[in-house]
């Protein structure tokens, strides 16, 4: 027995030595600075395909990212937040909100449904080409093999929306009607074709017998390899996805349709409330606003009901433009009236510029009234998108409203900003919530009363039926997605509260059946900003400063409302205790 002793005693101690050397050899956790810069490295890496490459959209590739992604979120939820400071506590919430969007998407089969009723993959693909900068011969290169796997592209994708249609998860056929037109409308001779744009001017840097060859095999790619890949995408649109798509339109319908509705709304509002809840506040809204508008419409002497108001508004030929030309300078003006407004509310100003251009016609039609595209490079700028398809439906008296919100104090405003600030992290830089993002677009347009606009009635009562048409967004998307309403009560809804012409109307619900919760996020996130200014005028009485609370809100790029709560709400005490 001693004899065994020594042997055991001796192993023992092996095995303690070799505890101890695992011990001083395990890897030190990350900081959480390293996991978030890990992180962000990786969520990149998934979200961008390498050069001269278009995205993997094939079943396996999904798979695999969402497997990573979870990985990564499992990482996110092991910190213990008490031991992060302030910044890094938004930093951890923005990358656990970023992460967890893409794992619900994919979770509720999002990726089988790739398109809404005003776009889709196939749009997104054609802008992505257009936003190259070509330079060098490597650039060119890499362009032209891009063209090249437009084909398995598009082929991933429908594949995609093919077992959409075998599992029942697709758009709603009613609100794809004309949907084809912005296929075919890619379809193109090659010296027309939107992807040989960036091919129409010589880069300094190659010589003009080389770039000759780069546009000649594009041109072919384009014809033997792009125009048949958007138009088997237009067949199979035509010939399957239409006639299979599904009759229904509430979100709730689809599989586990409730969970998916109250995962959108939470995730585009940021905020923990149910369908009911949110369509109650949005009653709540439009009946204080229809008053409002009624005020209006007194205030002109106006004979009739207001629905004979909203008529008159929508058919009288003088408040519409009569060409595209006319719009365009009518925005451009306004834009410029804004501009010069900023410095009374803003002690900090983007770098940015922005233009002012049309909706791109390939998909004006089925196109909202307007938009901002932020710029994709540092040697870009953004662009405020005004709708000039059907001149006749784009009234002047909602410009105003629709400028601050585009353009500034709005998403031009905020985004660059946001952008421009060099001390936050890239995942910071570049985050957009709709609920922050949206609600201070709305913000934005009713901050232009303190601007000195909406002088004119009618562009008053444009501001009104715009803040009405984001209230009524609240009741129709629950009412549609969540309580059983049809298609044609919501437009009824639409139509009877706001002056919005018939075709937006249409063209706006139809948006919100094929993006749910989505249009939630502006009214609720207005409502949010609005309040916190509110609370911060009355604690702080004659020591507020509506350029420091500006500052505040937009200080730290764009954030769940909760954040911005929390924000607003440590600006107050210290400035009280000031």
């Amino acid at each position: 027995m001693q004899k065994l002793q020594k042997p055991l005693s001796m192993l023992a101690a092996v095995l303690l030595l070799a505890g101890c050397a695992s011990q001083s050899t395990a890897p030190t956790p990350p900081t959480f600075s390293e996991l978030a810069s890990q992180i962000w490295q990786a969520e990149t890496a998934l979200r961008t395909p390498a050069a001269g490459t278009l995205t993997d959209m094939s079943a396996p590739a999904l798979a695999a990212r969402q497997q990573q992604r979870l990985a990564l979120q499992q990482q996110l939820l092991a910190i213990d937040l008490t031991t992060l400071n302030e910044q890094d506590k938004i930093n951890h919430a923005i990358l656990s909100y970023r992460l967890a969007d893409e794992i619900d998407q994919y979770r509720f089969n999002g990726h089988l449904m790739p398109l809404t009723s005003e776009s889709g993959f196939h749009t997104s693909l054609a802008f992505s080409f257009q936003r190259n900068n070509l330079r060098q011969a490597e650039d060119y290169q890499q362009y032209l093999q891009r063209l090249a796997a437009v084909p398995q592209y598009m082929e991933q994708q429908i594949a995609l929306m093919r077992e959409g249609l075998a599992k029942g998860i697709t758009q709603p056929r009613i609100v794809l009607e004309g949907f084809e037109q912005s296929i075919v409308s890619y379809i193109a001779t090659p010296e027309q074709s939107v992807f040989f744009q960036p091919l129409l001017r010589k880069s300094d840097a190659i010589a003009e017998q080389q770039w000759q060859s780069f546009r000649q095999q594009a041109a072919e790619l384009i014809t033997q390899a792009v125009n048949p890949a958007y138009q088997a995408f237009y067949d199979f649109m035509v010939q399957q996805y239409l006639p299979g798509a599904r009759q229904d339109i509430a979100a709730s319908n689809l599989p586990d349709g409730a969970a998916f509705y109250q995962n959108r709304l939470e995730h585009y509002t940021t905020l923990k409330l149910t369908p009911q809840q949110v369509h109650d506040i949005g009653l709540t809204e439009v009946k204080r606003i229809r008053a409002e508008m009624q005020q209006v419409i007194d205030s002109l002497g106006f004979e009739g009901s207001f629905a004979d108001f909203v008529r008159f508004l929508r058919e009288d030929p003088r408040f519409y433009p009569q060409s595209a030309d006319e719009l365009l300078r009518y925005a451009a003006w306004l834009s410029k009236r804004a501009d010069a407004q900023l410095p009374r509310f803003f002690n900090l100003l983007p770098r940015t510029p922005y233009g002012v251009t049309e909706v791109p016609a390939e998909i004006a039609p089925k196109y909202t009234t307007g938009r901002y595209s932020g710029a994709a490079r540092d040697d870009q700028a953004g662009y405020y998108w005004v709708n000039t398809y059907a001149l006749n439906r784009r009234p002047l008296y909602e410009m105003e409203a629709l400028t601050l919100h585009e353009a500034v104090p709005g998403h031009h405003l905020q985004i660059s900003l946001a952008r421009e600030q060099g001390d936050l992290p890239d995942y910071r830089r570049t985050f957009y919530t709709s609920a922050f993002g949206e609600g201070w677009g709305l913000y934005a347009e009713y901050l232009g009363l303190e601007m000195g606009f909406y002088q004119d009635p009618y562009s008053n009562f444009g501001r009104l039926t715009y803040e009405m048409w984001r209230a009524a967004r609240l009741v129709v998307d629950t009412g549609m997605h969540s309580l059983g309403w049809s298609r044609q009560q919501a437009i009824d809804f639409l139509a009877e509260n706001t002056a919005l012409s018939m075709h937006n109307v249409q063209t706006e619900i139809d948006r919100y059946i094929s993006w749910p919760a989505q249009a939630l996020s502006y009214k609720l996130g207005e409502l949010t900003i609005r309040r916190l200014r509110q609370e911060a005028e009355q604690q702080l009485g004659d020591r507020f400063d509506v350029r420091a609370f500006h500052n505040v809100v937009l200080g730290n790029g764009s954030v769940p409302l909760a954040v911005l709560e929390q924000q607003v709400q440590q600006y107050i005490k210290q400035a009280q205790a000031n």
